[in-house]
């Protein structure tokens, strides 16, 4: 899977390095972006080997960086990039991109990692994963998405659970409910896997305080409702529970909304999936803490939380007579 983990926002920016692009004319977020080609292979060439298929005379670099922005026209990312070793010092450049389609994924701030892909034939980069989303509010493409903050109120969305059953989110009024977005194929282990190892802790947390139990309720998303069906959510599910075909699934469901309905979810919840290839799924991650009063109160937006931060909200939200 390749990731740009979009996926809101205001990010700081770091300096533009220009210690070997300095001799190259280019305008950044202009119709025009010029790099000599010799640019890319050029600068500051070090003794460190890179990863060279014989066959195809092919080289591939780790590339991480901040994108400055994206040019669909051209197929290309601007990234204020870190140095690679053994190619290249730090610098601004834009590169192409393997597949465009996963250009309305990324935003000014995001920091990604990426393979890039180097040979007499061009260059380009490819398995871009962006692991911290940046803090611009954004218009993809395909809609204009929502960025989840404190006070909104949210909508009542509909989901098909692990049991097959219709659910929607305004039936968890009173409880404080936590969602957040995977899908069951997802191959990195920092992504769904980590959210749902996460849900997992937090499930058990809980458990241990009747009170508090009482008053939250789990639900992960599937933004994949045509392989994650039903069956697919239980049989997951009952592995991340640890309760396998004892789950219940009371506290902690698994749910996917319809593909007509898939949209305005994904939109709302700021979650922007891109199809990969071989089922993969480009996407990124959000997972949201409603109240009571069906109000947002916090949003994570990408890998960095970790489950104390959500029974920390929490607790918050219900106070220290709930426990």
């Amino acid at each position: 899977m390749k990731f740009r983990i979009v996926h809101a926002r205001s990010p700081q920016i770091s300096p533009f390095h220009f210690s070997c692009l300095r001799n190259f004319p280019f305008l950044l977020f202009g119709a025009t972006l010029v790099v000599v080609a010799a640019g890319l292979t050029g600068c500051n060439h070090n003794t460190a080997p890179a990863v060279q298929n014989a066959a195809t005379n092919v080289k591939t670099y780790p590339v991480k960086g901040k994108v400055l922005g994206t040019d669909a026209s051209e197929g290309t990312v601007t990234l204020d990039g870190e140095a690679i070793p053994g190619f290249m010092d730090a610098m601004v450049m834009p590169y192409k991109v393997k597949n465009p389609n996963v250009l309305s994924e990324l935003h000014p701030g995001d920091t990604l990692t990426a393979t890039l892909y180097t040979s007499d034939q061009g260059d380009y980069l490819d398995q871009l994963v962006v692991v911290a989303q940046g803090k611009l509010n954004y218009k993809p493409t395909t809609g204009v998405y929502h960025v989840p903050q404190a006070g909104d109120v949210v909508p009542d969305f509909k989901l098909l659970n692990q049991s097959g059953r219709t659910i929607h989110l305004h039936q968890y009024k009173g409880k404080v409910l936590i969602i957040t977005f995977i899908y069951t194929r997802c191959p990195l282990s920092d992504f769904c896997p980590r959210m749902s190892r996460y849900f997992a802790e937090i499930n058990n947390a809980l458990k241990k305080d009747p009170a508090l139990y009482a008053k939250t309720h789990l639900l992960s998303i599937s933004f994949d409702p045509v392989y994650d069906k039903p069956a697919v959510l239980k049989s997951y599910g009952e592995a991340y529970t640890g309760e396998y075909t004892k789950s219940t699934f009371g506290h902690w469901e698994f749910a996917a909304p319809s593909k007509d309905e898939l949209s305005m979810v994904t939109h709302y919840f700021d979650v922007g999936v891109t199809p990969g290839e071989n089922g993969t799924l480009t996407h990124s991650l959000s997972t949201v803490v409603i109240g009571p009063n069906s109000k947002v109160v916090a949003w994570y937006p990408t890998n960095e939380w970790k489950p104390a931060d959500i029974l920390n909200n929490v607790k918050q939200i219900l106070g220290p007579k709930a426990s």
